[in-house]
């Protein structure tokens, strides 16, 4: 663990903003809470959920198979919890190109204080470590979204009020983070259900996510309930997934505690605050967002699915999600990059694999906060992926 004897108050070399042209009072304000040596040690939540959408052939990398995508998150929250060099329980699915991020966010948790905690919920198979439990085992993964009828109301109902109470007894900072295979195509879905223009900027796990599939999908759902329905309880039944009602839950609850809440994604993020916005009157809105910060990774931030936006499509999309609402939010950038790894597993996220999930870039926005160069993480992530290769029979490339 290092220490961080100073930590500047501006924002470190190599991170952006995605939001606004330049930051207000507000922004600063929040900006700097994360910076300040006063900070208690964070709590970081990494919320697993599974969803049967997961399970339609294509729709993600996050494993090559379905089967194997019912077991991603257990597998990266063992690497997360446990490190690379602890042989787990369930092994790492095989991907594409590219590492789960989870090597990263792992990493950074070696790096910077941290308070970690794993919620499960719905997934298709009962964690083999300490998890915080907000329902049932027997509910299961979410249906597919495609029969409009993801979960039952009661569940969704559960969730909410659960998380709701969670985020009203925040007593420190939080880290939202997720492991939610499928969970960019929900995202797409209640975002596109709350009346916001996003079809070409929801992004996935994939190199050429599969657009066109997500849509159909989306177009499925949708088309089972109730024309115009926008109320955020109704769509989450409809088309959303558990990950979302928990943790639209907690954003509500946070409205009333004075705690910072790092959401630590992309588009599975701005979903999430979408819908606790949609369900907030209008005069709390930009009072949830002055308690919010999304942070993501470098990769995600510069990807570009709408050639016709002239910027990034994350980018767009918190636009819109800032018009539609009336709100002004903060959204950074990590600098992280690893053009210069000695792995190759790690250079394809500069191709385009993988780019975010499970924290990693939030939690890299957060080291670079807290003082933490981004070459020290880059050697840090250079030795965790020595670690995983030992641990797996593989040599790793020469120094």
């Amino acid at each position: 663990m290092v220490w961080l004897p100073s930590i500047p108050s501006e924002l470190p070399a190599g991170c952006r903003r995605l939001t606004g042209a330049s930051p207000g009072a507000g922004a600063t304000a929040l900006r700097n809470r994360w910076q300040s040596q006063a900070l208690p040690t964070p709590d970081c939540l990494l919320v697993l959920a599974s969803t049967r959408s997961a399970e339609v052939p294509g729709i993600s990398a996050a494993g090559c198979t379905a089967a194997a995508r019912r077991t991603t998150a257990l597998a990266d929250a063992e690497l997360l919890i446990h490190g690379p060099g602890v042989p787990p329980r369930w092994p790492l699915p095989p991907l594409p190109a590219g590492v789960s991020p989870a090597l990263i966010s792992r990493v950074v948790a070696e790096t910077i204080p941290l308070n970690l905690q794993v919620a499960a919920l719905g997934l298709a198979i009962e964690p083999p470590f300490p998890h915080l439990r907000f329902e049932a085992p027997r509910h299961g993964p979410a249906r597919c979204i495609s029969g409009g009828a993801a979960m039952d109301p009661e569940r969704v109902d559960q969730l909410i009020h659960r998380g709701t109470r969670m985020g009203r007894n925040l007593r420190r900072p939080l880290v939202l983070a997720e492991c939610v295979p499928g969970g960019t195509t929900t995202a797409l879905a209640v975002l596109t259900g709350l009346g916001l223009p996003v079809t070409q900027l929801v992004s996935g796990s994939a190199l050429h996510p599969p657009m066109a599939l997500k849509q159909e999908l989306v177009a499925e759902g949708l088309s089972a309930i109730a024309p115009g329905t926008t109320d955020p309880q109704a769509l989450l039944a409809a088309v959303g997934d558990p990950f979302q009602a928990l943790t639209m839950g907690v954003l509500l609850g946070a409205v009333e505690r004075d705690q910072p809440i790092l959401l630590a994604g992309g588009s599975q993020m701005v979903a999430v605050l979408a819908l606790a916005l949609a369900a907030l009157p209008a005069h709390q809105r930009q009072l949830l967002c002055h308690r919010v910060m999304l942070g993501t990774t470098a990769w995600l931030a510069t990807e570009s699915l709408e050639s016709a936006t002239g910027s990034s499509s994350l980018e767009a999309l918190l636009l819109r999600l800032e018009q539609h609402f009336g709100i002004a939010l903060e959204a950074y950038a990590a600098g992280l990059r690893f053009s210069h790894s000695r792995h190759q597993q790690l250079r394809d996220f500069e191709s385009g694999y993988v780019k975010e999930g499970v924290g990693a870039g939030g939690l890299a926005l957060l080291a670079a906060l807290r003082g933490v160069d981004h070459g020290t993480l880059l050697q840090g992530c250079d030795d965790a992926m020595d670690r995983l290769l030992q641990a797996q029979g593989r040599r790793p490339p020469a120094p």
